[in-house]
Parts: C-alpha cells; structure tokens; sequence
C-alpha cells in the first residue's frame, strides 16, 4: 500500500493527499508527529535518497535548530536527528514498496502510481 509520511497541516502534504485522493488512489497517512519515526525506516530512506536529499534546509526547524547540531550533522548522527526532530524531513515522503518519492512532484506520483 501506498505510503505518505508527513504532517497533517502542512500544505505540500495537504496537496499530496488531495491529489490521491481526486484520482480515488488509497493510501495510508503517517503522521511525523503523532505516529513518530523508527532510527530503521529513517536509516532505510537515508540508503534511498541520502540524508541530503532527506533534510529540509528551507524549513523553520531548521532555522530554529541549534547552530552547533547543524554544523555537525554527519553520517554518524543524522538519523537520531531526524528522529528526534522529524519535522526537519523534507515532506511529504511517500513509499510504495521500495519506491520513495520526497517532496510533491506530480510527475514522480504518475509513475508511482501507474505501477499500482
């Protein structure tokens, strides 16, 4: 089943969910903040795309995170950040088996979802 990790109130997610939703496509919401993030899918998104692609600089989490963690996330601590601050990830972040797509890319969902 088709996958969007994110946020309810954020609006690239809202937009995400309405566009499945106009194409009647079923998928499950799991919400960074109530629903939290496990250290093993945050690692195995980090192997997909490259916890550079993951994080989300323009974000005000990262704005308001703390100048020194910034300046020293590495390869070594990256998913305990995102765990502990998942609104930092880039959203929304939807799967579908090994598929993953970061961000609202209509052209990456056509094709995600034409393998439904």
């Amino acid at each position: 089943m088709l996958t969007i990790y994110g946020i309810k109130n954020c609006d690239t997610v809202r937009k995400a969910r309405a566009w499945l939703a106009t194409r009647g496509i079923e998928y499950q919401f799991h919400d960074f903040r109530t629903d939290g993030l496990t250290d093993q899918l945050v690692s195995k998104w980090i192997s997909q795309v490259g916890w550079v692609t993951l994080v989300n600089k323009r974000s005000t989490s990262w704005r308001l995170l703390d100048d020194t963690i910034r300046k020293k996330l590495s390869d070594t601590n990256i998913v305990s950040v995102l765990t502990q601050n998942p609104t930092l990830i880039k959203r929304p972040v939807v799967t579908l088996g090994e598929a993953i797509i970061i961000g609202f890319k209509e052209d990456e969902f056509i094709t995600v979802v034409a393998s439904l």
